[in-house]
């Protein structure tokens, strides 16, 4: 009875919501009411603000090509010593002083840059922030495949296609292909992730790190020098692992980290017995970084249960990446990971419960979430079996 009770309750506290979303909907849609709203001093404000956002969408995508010219013109890197003047910007990109003022003109009011009288123009707030992390500047380059894809945004979601993206990632269509260049990129945005885990995650009480799919082990290696204790195996594409053992050497990390070239399907805990760098019984932390997002759940499902069966003894498992529903960042999950990870071809972005739902399938039933200084970015989900 009282059962029933409460789930007529759920259901007429769902009714009314739906009756006031409507009644919402018709008045913000209301031409009549928009105009006096921008009119009428205490809701003007409001009415400004919801303006500026629907006009900020409608422009996005202006903006980011703003953002872009500023990229490929090296700006940043041009203004960081110091403002210069319009004349001496021009000579130094190549573009006439007029064309060049409007796109000038435009970053300042994005605060990517900022006009500073006489001297000309110097570094915004928005702008001195991005040259401080250079994997910003690599995506805004890489984004020019994501926005080749989307030039018709229903035709990407109306058939299975080659993309741009597809093409880059060559992994996501199942096949080894060039890994350099995304390789590269990875490496460019993974630096500020690695630091970002590591202030976040102590790992003093391991011995082992193992990081799945950990490329070209920009995280391992930052893992390494702040914790003197820690032995490392980098597991990822043959060709991958090839890159990983060539910057543990020449960074002088060789005698402690170890890259295997393996398929983290079959096998993610593939290694050389004669060069196995510890023991499976010390303590030891799995970790798979921005990995999970960019695969469907059939194959994450299958992931995460090879993971369990072949678990090692004294292991904890970190997953770190962008997750879907962040409280504050909402469209970063399924407004751009959604359509990014759609032209790529393979993945998702899921939100943290989703995650713990297939960790749970999978045979991983203690889950932790632990808060990170950029949820945008990252959110870490510690987790033991």
């Amino acid at each position: 009875m009282r059962s029933r009770f409460s789930a007529s309750l759920i259901a007429a506290g769902q009714s009314l919501r739906e009756k006031g979303l409507l009644w919402r909907d018709r008045l913000l849609s209301s031409a009549a009411f928009q105009r006096g709203a921008a009119r009428f001093p205490l809701t003007r404000p409001i009415a400004r603000h919801r303006a500026r956002q629907l006009f900020d969408l409608t422009a996005g995508f202006v903006y980011s090509q703003v953002l872009y010219g500023c990229v490929q013109l090296d700006l940043f890197q041009r203004l960081a010593a110091g403002p210069r003047t319009l004349e001496q910007l021009a000579g130094d990109t190549g573009l006439p002083a007029e064309r060049l003022l409007r796109l000038l003109q435009a970053a300042a009011s994005l605060r990517l840059l900022q006009a500073r009288g006489a001297a000309g123009f110097g570094l915004g707030d928005l702008g001195a922030a991005l040259l401080g992390n250079e994997g910003i500047a690599a995506m805004v380059r890489h984004n020019q495949r994501l926005y080749r894809d989307l030039a018709d945004p229903l035709a990407l979601l109306r058939e299975d296609r080659d993309t741009q993206l597809s093409t880059f990632w060559p992994y996501a269509r199942g096949t080894a292909g060039e890994v350099d260049e995304y390789s590269e990129l990875m490496a460019a945005s993974q630096a500020f992730i690695a630091e970002d885990i590591l202030d976040t995650c102590s790992l003093r009480d391991y011995r082992h790190l193992w990081d799945i799919a950990g490329g070209d082990g920009t995280f391992a290696a930052a893992a390494l020098r702040r914790w003197p204790q820690l032995h490392a195996t980098v597991a990822d594409l043959p060709a991958v692992a090839e890159r990983a053992r060539a910057r543990f050497q020449r960074e002088g990390l060789a005698a402690r980290a170890l890259a295997v070239g393996t398929d983290m399907f079959k096998a993610p805990f593939a290694v050389e017995p004669r060069e196995r760098l510890s023991q499976r019984d010390s303590p030891c932390l799995v970790t798979l970084i921005r990995v999970l997002h960019d695969h469907d759940d059939g194959p994450v499902l299958e992931l995460l249960t090879r993971l369990r069966e072949t678990w090692p003894p004294a292991a904890r498992l970190l997953i770190a990446e962008p997750m879907a529903e962040t409280r504050g960042a909402r469209p970063m999950g399924h407004a751009y990971f959604g359509f990014y990870l759609l032209a790529m071809g393979s993945g998702r972005p899921r939100s943290a419960s989703e995650l713990r739902s297939l960790l749970a399938q999978a045979g991983f039933h203690q889950c932790q979430e632990v808060a990170t200084g950029l949820p945008l970015l990252l959110r870490i989900l510690v987790v033991e079996p």
